[in-house]
């Protein structure tokens, strides 16, 4: 798959999460890197975040968004050390990254009956001749990255070897926390 082309899963949720949340939904692209599905969601219509490590990458995005006469607020941020201070997104959207410590703020971060979009390669991977080697950045088989979401309505979630090992995920976040 070319890494610059948005996902076939992202591409098919999108608009039905669009639909499922109403009005101007506030998604957040997290590890963004040069756009690719920040412009998808600024073009389905959410009001559109991005966050990124990488200045380089972030400036390639807004000029692509600029471009495309779409907009989004974008900026730049270590995410070894997340803060959204207290940002709540009705979509988080992440691909092709892996930060477990950032999960627990993704939970937090995503409004009651909001969603998250997860989608990155699992160990899998490994059987593969590209892509991350270490384990540190990739998923375990057998449900790791549904069970960071344990509680969420799982609208879909697979495991997928071929023609790469990736986890896919669209969740719900329950109406009221979690006890």
């Amino acid at each position: 798959m070319d890494q610059s082309e948005p996902s076939p899963f992202v591409l098919w949720w999108l608009p039905r999460l669009y639909h499922a949340l109403g009005g101007l939904p506030r998604a957040l692209d997290v590890a963004m890197g040069e756009g690719r599905h920040t412009s998808v969601l600024a073009k389905v219509g959410f009001h559109t975040f991005g966050v990124d490590c990488d200045f380089l990458r972030v400036a390639r995005a807004k000029s692509t968004l600029r471009t495309a006469n779409l907009t989004a607020a974008m900026w730049v941020a270590d995410l070894e050390e997340p803060t959204f201070n207290g940002a709540c997104f009705d979509l988080i959207l992440c691909t092709r990254y892996l930060q477990r410590t950032l999960l627990p703020t993704l939970v937090e971060s995503v409004t009651p009956h909001g969603f998250i979009v997860y989608e990155t390669f699992t160990t899998a991977q490994l059987k593969h001749s590209w892509g991350p080697r270490s384990r540190e950045h990739l998923l375990q088989t057998g449900g790791e990255l549904r069970n960071a979401f344990e509680g969420w309505e799982k609208w879909e979630y697979e495991e997928a070897f071929l023609p790469f090992g990736e986890a896919r995920l669209v969740a719900r976040k329950p109406d009221v926390p979690l006890a």
